[in-house]
């Protein structure tokens, strides 16, 4: 069963699908990728919350909600970017899978990345990322 709930935003929308499927924190502040990432993992079933900085990602992440991968832009708006919001979640979530993104920036821009993620350059195959995203989280489900 699916309940969609938008929240208006800044940016790309906060959004949450809830599903029987590994939930997705997607932080990307370009909001036609954001929207196009949060479509494609929401039709592949997903639990898919969204938001364009890391501030809120934190705050959703502090919030207990259920999170079972990490979906990072490196570069992002405001005080955090995805370097700090992905070394900050594993402070609060050791076991976190990270999924680091950049189109500006290689693997090698993420100094130093949180052991156990993954680097994935832009542009990216939404269908290649749902199976990242079901192969991160197989043991969990």
């Amino acid at each position: 069963m699916t309940f969609p709930l938008r929240v208006q935003g800044t940016g790309c929308e906060a959004s949450l699908i809830m599903t029987g499927r590994p939930s997705v924190l997607v932080v990307e502040d370009e909001a036609l990728i954001c929207e196009l990432i949060t479509d494609v993992l929401h039709d592949k079933g997903f639990a898919v919350h969204a938001v364009p900085d890391g501030e809120q990602a934190l705050r959703y992440l502090e919030s207990g909600a259920d999170v079972d991968v990490l979906f990072t832009d490196i570069n992002l708006l405001g005080a955090i970017d995805g370097s700090q919001l992905a070394r900050r979640a594993r402070e609060r979530r050791p076991e976190l899978p990270v999924v680091y993104c950049s189109g500006r920036c290689s693997a090698s821009a993420v100094a130093p990345p949180v052991p156990r993620s993954v680097f994935v350059k832009k542009p990216y195959s939404p269908d290649d990322l749902c199976r990242l995203f079901e192969r991160l989280t197989a043991a969990r489900h």
